[in-house]
């Protein structure tokens, strides 16, 4: 019996240590909010500002200067990929597998592909049908 009576005083603690909702006055509810709603502008500023630095800070080292560059890719099963990658002036043909890496192959003339043309056309065209856009709009 005497367990019962602890444990009701235990929870019941917080109810009385609470200050009553009646005495907050609404000008410090309206200041609190006030506050909550600036530092969640402020919070989503930072989030914008942050994303545009990246956006800047990604265009100071542009992607063309890359000495490896991955020219094509194809997946086989899950775990297994040819990868054809380029390296200065020669291509060579790389076998993926679950931890490996083997080279296959070293082109003698490389492969050109079109840059211009998207890897999937159908999600490509899918896409543009969503956005409201016809291919004739391409720049």
């Amino acid at each position: 019996m005497r367990g019962l009576a602890i444990l009701a005083a235990l929870v019941a603690l917080p109810v009385w240590a609470a200050e009553p909702a009646t005495s907050m006055s609404s000008a410090s509810m309206g200041a609190q909010l006030s506050k909550l709603l600036l530092g969640l502008l402020l919070v989503i500023g930072l989030i914008f500002l942050l994303a545009w630095l990246l956006r800047r800070v990604q265009q100071l080292n542009p992607r063309g200067a890359q000495v490896i560059k991955l020219v094509s890719s194809q997946a086989l099963g899950p775990r297994e990929r040819l990868v054809l990658v380029q390296v200065g002036g020669e291509q060579i043909l790389v076998g993926l597998s679950g931890g490996r890496i083997t080279p296959l192959h070293v082109m003698r003339e490389p492969v050109h592909l079109p840059d211009a043309e998207p890897a999937n056309p159908e999600f490509a065209q899918r896409l543009m049908e969503l956005l409201g856009k016809d291919h004739k709009d391409k720049p």
